[in-house]
């Protein structure tokens, strides 16, 4: 009944379809009318069930399609041979801005073929690649890419165990690439070394606006390095590093930072055993910082001291919007 009304049908923009079980012959049946469909531009299949023959079959109308810009495959089991078929599909598709391929365990092969692809493709914009297994090697061939593609502005990589080897590629890859605004490396078993290299990479990129680092135990020296870092960038407004392990000593060196930094507004630090003296020396700089809008201090251990630090210089900063101290 959908599918002919969608045949009828000549004006519908975007369509939902999450959560529907259409499986791999409902994706075929797809197929076919995306081949001839003219309008659609937003198409959402997240948790269908399409694996690899429904993933091949969504592939192959996005050759034929020249009017989607935004496709969600999330968690449809496409696994390495699916993300190959798609990676084929941006070789030759010039329309689609926003792709999410989240979930679909396309391993280290699927993400090289994905890389091979951005090399190519000149109109994706956006890229979630969370959770599928890409490795080192995964990792390695997207940061490669990012030193050739000038058209994607936004790189969701959370969750892939890439390694310090894909670490290390993607700091290179930020001191050449110059359109990427936004990147995710949450849990991706970075460590020190890959923190340093980052920052780094920020003192020599400017157009990078927001950087996720969750999980990643860069520890203090990494964190000292990204608050150097800070120092010198001037477009990065937005840096996660809950649970990182920064210390005291990393907190410290961040809020030094943040008394020379005027661009970073959110700032999020949550569970990383700064202590008392993390907390103070955060709060001296909230009452000299301009910028900052949002600081996350849950789970750090702040104590009396740390709280009545940051009360007072409350009473002096008139721009922090959003702070947090739970437990």
């Amino acid at each position: 009944m959908l599918l002919k009304a969608l045949y009828q049908n000549t004006v519908l923009n975007f369509l939902d379809l999450c959560y529907n079980q259409i499986d791999a012959e409902g994706g075929k049946v797809l197929t076919d009318f995306l081949y001839k469909n003219t309008t659609l531009v937003s198409l959402n299949l997240w948790s269908n069930h399409l694996g690899l023959e429904g993933g091949k079959a969504i592939a192959d109308a996005l050759c034929k399609n020249s009017t989607l810009t935004s496709l969600n495959l999330q968690a449809n089991n496409l696994g390495p041979k699916g993300g190959k078929a798609l990676a084929d599909a941006l070789c030759e598709n010039s329309t689609l801005k926003d792709l999410n391929l989240n979930d679909n365990s396309i391993g280290s092969e699927g993400g090289k073929a994905i890389a091979d692809a951005l090399c190519k493709n000149s109109t994706l914009t956006s890229l979630d690649l969370y959770l599928n297994n890409l490795g080192s090697k995964g990792g390695k061939a997207i940061a490669n890419a990012l030193c050739k593609n000038s058209t994607l502005t936004s790189l969701n990589l959370n969750d892939n165990s890439i390694g310090s080897e894909g670490g290390k590629a993607l700091a290179y890859a930020l001191c050449k690439n110059s359109t990427l605004t936004i990147l995710y490396l949450n849990s991706n078993k970075l460590g020190s070394e890959e923190g340093k290299l980052l920052a780094d990479a920020l003192c020599m990129n400017s157009t990078l606006t927001s950087l996720d680092l969750y999980y990643n135990k860069l520890g203090c020296e990494g964190g000292k390095a990204l608050a150097d870092a800070l120092c010198k960038n001037s477009t990065l407004t937005s840096l996660n590093l809950i649970y990182n392990k920064i210390r005291s000593e990393g907190g410290k060196a961040l809020a030094n930072a943040l008394c020379k930094n005027s661009t970073l507004t959110y700032l999020n630090l949550e569970s990383n055993k700064l202590r008392s003296e993390g907390a103070k020396a955060l709060a001296d700089t909230l009452c000299k910082n301009s910028t900052l809008t949002f600081l996350n201090l849950n789970g750090n251990s702040i104590g009396s001291e740390g709280g009545k630090a940051l009360a007072d210089a409350l009473c002096k900063n008139s721009t922090l919007k959003d702070l947090n101290i739970k437990y």
